[in-house]
């Protein structure tokens, strides 16, 4: 709006704003005034008419809205402007405190000035525009005050995809406030889609993200790689802003998938395609995962004549519906629910209120309708069971839902092992998940934890008391060694130690013990060594004479004399006859080595004559009189003046290294059946009866022990048998014996 103002002489009134014209005719008229009272000259003043400057519109205008990012912005004046006032000192644009940088620039009538951004503006921003009071027309006239005004950007949508390799967006772009943008995400081979995140929180787990703008959205589609031996799922709507669609992922081979979508407002749901090829006309889809797949929800605009019916299933993956669309007003419509395997179908409700509960329900349409499925998943009970164990499931529940998966733990009790599942469950996993299709029954096995124990032992003997091949963990086995004769049990060694016995074991693992036994020391004289003599069972200087047949074990040698002579069968003998020469010899099998027997009746000479003469220990003088009838006998040496009888036998008792010297000046006499009975170990090698008499004679049936060194003659009744050896000075007779090498 112009305003005139003119100059009046008088002062009843001022003008508002004055040009510079005025000024100077206002100067002459107070100089004219002046005049009149000093006789100035006539006044030449004119009045003229001037235009407050003052800013008409802007664009954008005060507190628009959805500004486009590259707008030149402009004000425009009422009056021609002086172009060199107005600058980036007086148009100034800012976004809060921060000044933007631009060119301004003006029309040919200097009255639209424009200011363009250096860089394009900033998406949902509020912008203040400034023309101050330092812009001034053509007269140089300024505004009277600043004009002030804002204005706000339209807002962005900005897309991304995570990770970049994942898939790919579309759908950026500026939308006006309030309006619908719909933004769609394509996986890439091996990925699916996941999920649209905004500043990290999940906005949808639609791949078509239909929404109204109310600022500015940043928005990352997530994808996710499909795992190796899985099979994708990959969803998309058509047209894009037709509705969203859910239950995209990857997949193990025969997992059972549910899809679903829901239309957009103005679109109905028509069906899902493969490839092309119809799979489904229920919004809700479920299939087994075989391959991959790539579905498409199509749906359909609802013309404007005509009203829609939407369906879905509650849960999803309760079950499948039919008969969704656009109807004339009046139309009969059916639509059936037909339940999935776990399911039963329970009823239609509208606004959460029951229509219908029958799977075939048939209105007639008199205005759109959105009707929900509703399904009810059926339960099953799972009852497990463990003996020496326990079983935990999780969830622990009373029913499951079909299709739930229990984790089921099994723990065994101290000293088992878990070993199975069986009942309604077979395997070894440990967890194991069960998937609830039917009621279960499943029982945890649990066996003992079993060990072995290895006992060793040299010289002795060890007892396990319970004698078993295996043991259960924590049995208490009892270990008793038992040493041999001439030996002491020392004590435990490898996984166990000490000296106790017996000696309780604890079976917490594998065990291998060892019983350790010492030697005992030796009792009894230091034996004289037989030397060569040592080589023969049976050795004389006077001949050997047999009465078949008789058995030795081990070599014989004669060094027959004058007259002496050797009569026994060769296969009486294991072993080599040795003779000096073949005087007197009746052996065919006899070999001639007259130094080995030379040497050998030499060293017998020797071994007689030392231990007859042994003294340490001190003999025991007498023993019995000479007549030994049931004695138990020690170690040591053994000394009588005249003829020694042994009448029903005797017991030497000793260690395995423990001897005994027998010391007789008379004959030595055997009776019928009489037995040397040795104990604790004691050995015949280790007993010598060394005889100074004239006989020494084993009667009939006789069991002897030892080395008999005589220095005439031995002699064996009938059936008389000798653990030791015959060395005789003279000659040795036998009658169907047996003499076996010690």
């Amino acid at each position: 709006m112009k305003k005139k103002s003119t100059l009046i002489i008088d002062n009843s009134s001022r003008p508002r704003c004055l040009g510079y014209s005025q000024i100077f005719n206002t100067l002459c008229f107070i100089a004219f005034a002046l005049a009149i009272f000093a006789g100035c000259k006539k006044d030449t003043y004119k009045a003229v008419e001037g235009v407050c400057p003052i800013v008409t519109a802007t664009d954008p205008s005060d507190k628009a809205v959805d500004v486009v990012l590259n707008k030149v912005i402009s004000a425009t004046f009422n009056t021609a402007m002086d172009s060199a006032s107005i600058s980036n000192l007086t148009f100034i644009i800012k976004q809060g405190a921060t000044v933007i940088t631009g060119k301004v620039s003006t029309t040919a009538d200097n009255k639209v000035f424009t200011f363009k951004p250096t860089v394009a503006l900033l998406p949902f921003v509020t912008y203040t525009g400034t023309i101050t009071t330092g812009a001034t027309d053509v007269f140089h006239t300024a505004l009277t005050d600043n004009y002030v005004w804002t204005f706000t950007t339209i807002p962005q949508v900005t897309l991304s995809a995570n990770p970049v390799l994942g898939g790919t967006v579309a759908g950026a772009g500026v939308f006006a406030q309030g309006s619908k943008a719909t933004v769609t995400a394509t996986p890439n081979t091996g990925f699916t889609f996941t999920s649209w995140t905004d500043a990290g929180v999940v906005v949808s787990t639609s791949s078509s993200y239909q929404f109204t703008m109310a600022g500015n959205r940043t928005l990352v589609a997530n994808f996710t790689a499909i795992p190796v031996g899985n099979f994708a799922v990959v969803l998309s709507s058509a047209p894009v802003a037709g509705g969203t669609t859910g239950g995209a992922g990857a997949f193990a081979a025969g997992t059972v998938v549910t899809v679903t979508s829901t239309p957009n407002a103005g679109y109905t749901f028509t069906n899902w395609t493969d490839n092309g090829v119809i799979v489904s006309v229920s919004s809700s889809y479920q299939f087994i995962i075989a391959s991959n797949r790539t579905l498409v929800a199509n749906y359909t605009v609802i013309p404007a004549s005509q009203l829609a019916v939407v369906l879905s299933s509650n849960p999803i993956a309760g079950g499948s519906t039919t008969g969704s669309g656009s109807y004339t007003s009046g139309s009969s419509v059916t639509v059936t629910a037909t339940a999935n395997v776990g399911y039963t179908f329970a009823n239609w409700t509208e606004n959460g209120n029951v229509v219908s509960t029958s799977a075939a329900y048939t209105f007639a349409l008199s205005a759109s309708r959105t009707l929900v499925a509703n399904f009810t998943v059926i339960t099953f009970t799972l009852t497990t069971s463990a003996v020496n164990g326990t079983v935990v499931a999780n969830p622990n529940q009373t029913t499951y839902n079909f299709g739930s998966a229990v984790q089921l733990t099994a723990s065994p009790a101290t000293g088992y092992v878990f070993t199975g599942w069986s009942g309604d469950a077979t395997g070894t996993a440990n967890p194991l998940t069960v998937t609830m299709n039917a009621n279960k029954n499943i029982t945890a096995t649990f066996a003992p934890i079993t060990f072995t124990l290895t006992v060793t032992a040299l010289n002795g003997a060890v007892v396990k008391n319970p004698n078993a091949t295996n043991y259960n963990s924590g049995t208490i086995v009892q270990l008793t060694a038992t040493a041999n004769p001439g030996y002491t049990f020392t004590g435990w060694t490898v996984d166990a130690t000490g000296t106790t016995n017996p000696l309780s074991v604890t079976m917490n693992a594998n065990k291998n013990i060892t019983a350790n036994f010492t030697l005992n020391p030796a009792v009894g004289p230091t034996l004289a060594n037989l030397g060569g003599a040592g080589n023969f069972t049976i050795l004389t200087q006077a001949g050997i004479t047999d009465v078949p047949t008789s058995a030795i074990t081990g070599n014989i040698g004669a060094s027959p004399i004058s007259g002496a002579s050797l009569v026994i069968g060769c296969p009486e003998v294991n072993g080599t006859i040795y003779t000096i020469d073949g005087a007197g010899q009746t052996s065919a099998c006899a070999v001639t080595n007259k130094n080995l027997v030379d040497i050998a009746v030499a060293d017998m000479g020797t071994a007689y004559t030392t231990n007859y003469g042994l003294t340490t220990p001190a003999p025991v003088n007498e023993q019995s009189s000479g007549v030994l009838s049931g004695e138990t006998l020690t170690p040591g040496i053994y000394k009588w003046s005249s003829n020694v009888s042994i009448t029903t036998g005797i017991t030497l008792k000793g260690g395995p290294n423990d001897t005994w010297v027998f010391q007789i000046a008379g004959n030595l006499t055997v009776n019928n059946s009489a037995i040397i009975t040795l104990t604790g170990g004691a050995q015949a090698k280790n007993i010598v009866w060394v005889v100074a008499g004239a006989t020494t004679a084993l009667g009939t049936n006789v069991d002897f022990s030892g080395v008999i060194l005589s220095k005439n003659l031995i002699s064996l009744n009938t059936g008389a048998k000798v653990t030791g050896r015959l060395l005789s000075q003279k000659a040795v007779t036998l009658i169907k014996n047996i003499v076996v090498n010690p």
